[in-house]
């Protein structure tokens, strides 16, 4: 299956992509399924249930909001962030929610019996990947008219299951000129067709659309990006939730314009962790983002971009669409041969694949031949090997928001090293996502975005 640019950077609302976003997109799905299905006028009671890592951390992470949300017909690109919070309110008070806003139904959340029409099972699992849904309908009568099974597995993909029992997504089986899963099949297009990694990229997305709307596209993307950054640094207060975590980008913002940097040699720095909490900041309030290529870890290529345009020389537009190409052809390869979900294999396959991504795209604007620009990204994610998923309260708060602003200066120190050597490196990219992928499957389940181990742990302990 050949993967977009615009399934890697998607818009979306926080404060996750796999909890948020995804549960968003299968209850539309399912939604849309009933009417398509000529279903939809004789349902009379929907039921969801939620498995897994989607069980224990939903309530945090905004995944009964989304799930009510999206059986309502709202899509995570387009839902007004500013009324979520009203409009879950209504459904839970009238005790009513409207299929597609136009079937109205009786709808009861579970108050702890496990009977009610949203269920969220914080200790069972299903078979196939941790982030599993199950969706109902029934009519008047109680016979049941659809029953359908969802993954969301990263970065706001979500996959259906066939009548066999195996995950699968609908595969868009066109053809590209220079398919690829591998980054080694990536570099040798690359030195087969002298083309550099983002030419490689465009010339797969034009067999969708044409340059013009990809250029349109990508730039749309990356004012989004720039808008979460500004509401991010001119909002205050503290995130939602029960941890109370006051906003810090907003003061931070302004201690940065009010010094000059002098004497100060990673005062660009300072900057570059600035906008990453002000992604993150947004995103855990339930903000519009781009997932990139997840929610958890929508802070790090934002910075990076912006430590681009905003303290490099000559940064032009066309700068900012090499970046973005190249970083979503690392995100395929790490789609397509490892993980970007953190329920799968932890926070390496989040914060490590965006960091990967961020250095790879920042060293091919900076002039990075191929062999440097997989170096880059073989750096970013080797060093993040490991990292565990251990939201504490369940939120994507704590660790997740200051992990952003560092994942965004390792991405940096990756390109640079990259770009002083001649990409000549003993360990590939390929060996990496590899052992990435390994890691996460020794991982014990409670590292692995279930706030029951780790950092989560401890804190409510203390």
């Amino acid at each position: 299956m050949a993967v977009s640019v615009f399934d890697l950077f998607s818009i979306g609302i926080g404060p996750s992509s796999s909890h948020t976003v995804g549960p968003m997109r299968a209850a539309l799905t399912f939604a849309e399924g009933l009417r398509g299905d000529g279903l939809l006028d004789s349902v009379a009671r929907v039921r969801v249930e939620l498995f897994g890592s989607l069980g224990a951390t939903g309530h945090g992470h905004g995944s009964d909001k989304a799930v009510l949300l999206g059986l309502e017909g709202e899509r995570p690109e387009d839902v007004d962030t500013d009324s979520v919070a009203r409009r879950v309110a209504g459904i839970r008070e009238s005790g009513t929610l409207t299929v597609l806003g136009v079937r109205p139904v009786a709808f009861a959340e579970d108050r702890g019996g496990g009977d009610g029409d949203l269920v969220m099972h914080r200790r069972r699992a299903l078979p196939l990947h941790p982030n599993g849904m199950v969706f109902r309908a029934w009519d008047p009568a109680g016979v049941e008219l659809a029953e359908r099974t969802y993954y969301s597995v990263g970065g706001g993909f979500v996959l259906t299951e066939d009548s066999a029992g195996g995950p699968v997504i609908s595969a868009d089986t066109t053809p590209v000129p220079f398919p690829f899963r591998t980054a080694a099949e990536l570099l040798a297009h690359c030195e087969r067709h002298d083309l550099t990694i983002a030419q490689v990229m465009l010339r797969n997305e034009m067999v969708w659309r044409t340059e013009a709307e990809v250029r349109a596209g990508l730039l749309r993307i990356w004012q989004v990006m720039r808008d979460s950054v500004a509401r991010g640094c001119a909002r205050d207060g503290v995130l939602p939730g029960g941890l109370k975590v006051p906003r810090r980008a907003k003061s931070l913002h302004a201690k940065l314009v009010a010094e000059d940097g002098v004497g100060d040699p990673l005062y660009v720095m300072d900057w570059v962790s600035l906008f990453a909490l002000a992604v993150n900041e947004e995103n855990a309030s339930g903000g519009r983002i781009v997932t990139a290529p997840t929610n958890g870890a929508a802070g790090i290529i934002p910075a990076v971009l912006h430590y681009y345009t905003r303290f490099l020389p000559d940064p032009t537009d066309d700068g900012v669409l090499e970046f973005l190409l190249t970083a979503a052809a690392i995100g395929v390869v790490l789609k397509e041969t490892g993980s970007i979900s953190g329920a799968e294999v932890g926070c390496q396959g989040e914060v490590g694949s965006a960091c990967a991504m961020a250095a790879a795209g920042l060293t091919a604007v900076l002039g990075g031949s191929v062999a440097q620009v997989e170096n880059a990204a073989e750096i970013g994610l080797e060093h993040h090997l490991g990292l565990t998923c251990d939201p504490v309260g369940g939120l994507v708060q704590i660790p997740c928001i200051e992990r952003n602003a560092v994942g965004s200066t390792k991405a940096i120190n990756a390109s640079r090293m990259a770009l002083r050597g001649d990409g000549t490196h003993v360990v590939h990219l390929d060996k990496v996502i590899k052992t990435m992928r390994e890691t996460g499957a020794d991982m014990h389940t409670k590292y692995k975005e279930t706030a029951r181990g780790g950092l989560a742990l401890n804190v409510i302990e203390c």
